[in-house]
């Protein structure tokens, strides 16, 4: 009976995969702003796509934080803390002279909620 050939195939990584399809979403949302109205309202999302999508990026990356090198926790959480804040006050600033959408508003409220809960676990952990 012949043998089978060794596979050549990796294994799959579910946390590649999870970063594959969040990917595509953001890109199937981003060609989707494209198509947005022209005006203000339309042009303002179509500006905050890069702050929406990195907004969401950190929020999931926070949620996998124990995956990370534990000596490294702590630099990833001050990083998200600033990419929070970076895009955060790039929304808020888009949307200054407007009411920003609620859903922007809780996007950014779900980021900073995602952080500060990465900080008690990993602050529980080291203790």
């Amino acid at each position: 009976m012949p043998q089978e050939p060794a596979s050549s195939f990796e294994p799959l990584h579910p946390q590649r995969l999870t970063w594959a399809a969040m990917l595509g979403r953001w890109v199937q949302f981003a060609r989707q702003a494209v198509g947005l109205p022209q005006d203000d309202a339309g042009v303002r999302m179509r500006q905050s796509v890069p702050d929406i999508i990195m907004l969401q990026a950190v929020w999931f990356a926070l949620e996998h934080l124990e995956e990370v090198d534990p000596q490294e926790r702590a630099l990833g959480l001050d990083r998200a803390e600033l990419l929070i804040d970076q895009h955060a006050t790039a929304l808020e600033e888009r949307w200054r002279s407007t009411p920003m959408p609620a859903e922007l508003r809780r996007l950014i409220d779900d980021a900073r909620t995602q952080l500060k809960t990465a900080r008690q676990r990993y602050e529980q952990a080291s203790h």
